[in-house]
């Protein structure tokens, strides 16, 4: 009966919040939502019949040795075909869906370089957006004023990101939690202000025009999506290539043992607070790079591309993606980018309502669902996983023997 309840308050909760966009057809909305949560109260009652219950043993036993099979498959192969796909992608489609990938490739930066912070030290960093603009303003103030190249500006945006990372965590190495989200919160706004009323450097408001595109000698400028697309590609690579070695290195378990307990790790002769800078010196520096890559693509800034939301989206995708996960954060980081589009022309003819002016609430609601029902992200990283359900880590444990039972079969047939 409480479920039963529980369904109605939510289907007339978001009717209430769509009201104001739908006008009656809410009414209709609240309608479906009934039936979904008629038909879902329907398939949790189903599964706890014995016979469901046995289909369901033996459908997850299937499972087990899917993955099983698929572990055994070559990474190499795995990445080989993927990096094909990536590198075909643009050639089959059109200017503006090049121009997303574009997006989701600047994304990507941004959230992996979070996920260093977030996802592996567990520094909660709320103006991670700051380094974003800091990247941003070195290299259009730069190319403005100085005709400075995008290649030499990029490791300078990074070095400069970088710089600042040190000047927020230098002060922030004794809060925890909340106190340092707040801090961080603080210290990003505090960036957007500085940019926004300092005329005479950044020119506040109007921003900064006529930016250069990147370019490789006089003969050939980027200035097609496409163009964008490959640079940011071998970017996105690199990122990914630095980041896994350093979530696999010694630096990326000290962070885990910092994120786990502070106190033990220190005790454990980890240097906690060289540590703690370097999380948010290398995360800044990945948001350093993709500001550089932003302006050189936009050819225009202002404070208004580095407002709070971006943080909080960045934030999104490494928490919808999975903690510490680079996989679930990059998967977190196109869902995020790619959705919104794709809400935006999303229209219901039946129901004569345009979601795309409600497209940042139907994203709002998909989100929260998201983290209710999976609360450890898309793709989550194995030692996550087993915070939030350690339930299965007897299922683990017990698939250790067969595990180095084969390894110790491969060994002796070499």
């Amino acid at each position: 009966m409480k479920k039963i309840l529980r369904v109605m308050a939510i289907s007339l909760w978001f009717g209430f919040l769509t009201f104001p966009f739908m006008g009656k057809h809410a009414g209709l909305l609240i309608i479906l939502l009934l039936a979904g949560g008629g038909l879902w109260l329907a398939i949790t009652t189903l599964r706890n019949t014995k016979t469901v219950k046995q289909w369901l043993e033996r459908a997850s036993s299937y499972q087990q040795g899917f993955h099983r099979n698929l572990n055994r498959i070559d990474r190499r192969i795995v990445l080989g075909i993927l990096l094909v796909l990536a590198l075909l992608f643009p050639l089959f489609n059109n200017r503006y869906v090049v121009d997303v990938a574009v997006m989701c490739g600047i994304y990507i930066c941004l959230a992996l370089g979070l996920n260093i912070v977030v996802g592996l030290a567990g520094l909660l960093d709320l103006g991670y957006v700051a380094f974003y603009a800091v990247g941003a303003y070195l290299y259009g103030l730069l190319s403005i004023h100085y005709g400075t190249s995008f290649w030499l500006a990029l490791p300078l945006g990074a070095l400069m990101a970088a710089t600042f990372g040190v000047l927020l965590g230098a002060p922030t190495l004794r809060l925890r939690g909340d106190y340092l989200a707040i801090v961080t919160l603080g210290f990003g706004e505090m960036i957007r202000i500085i940019l926004n009323n300092w005329d005479r450097v950044t020119r506040g408001p109007n921003g900064l025009i006529g930016i250069e595109a990147p370019s490789l000698g006089k003969k050939f400028v980027f200035s097609q999506p496409i163009h964008y697309y490959y640079l940011i590609l071998l970017i996105v690579i690199i990122t990914i290539f630095v980041v896994n070695r350093l979530n696999h290195s010694r630096i990326g378990r000290a962070w885990i043992a910092i994120r786990e307990d502070e106190v033990a790790a220190e005790a454990m002769g980890i240097d906690t607070t060289r540590m703690k800078l370097l999380a948010f010196a290398l995360g800044a520096m990945w948001a350093g790079l993709g500001g550089v890559f932003f302006a050189s693509k936009m050819s225009f800034i202002s404070p208004e591309s580095f407002t709070f939301f971006e943080s909080v989206i960045i934030l999104c995708m490494v928490v919808l993606g999975g903690m510490g996960s680079i996989p679930g954060v990059i998967l977190g980081a196109i869902v995020l980018v790619v959705l919104p589009e794709m809400l935006r022309d999303f229209y219901l003819p039946f129901m004569q309502v345009d979601f795309s002016r409600a497209r940042m609430l139907i994203f709002g609601m998909l989100m929260v669902l998201v983290m209710i029902f999976r609360p450890q992200g898309l793709i989550p990283s194995a030692r996550r996983k087993l915070e939030l359900h350690p339930e299965k880590e007897e299922k683990i444990i017990e698939q250790k023997p067969e595990f180095v039972y084969e390894v110790a079969s491969k060994s002796q047939e070499l």
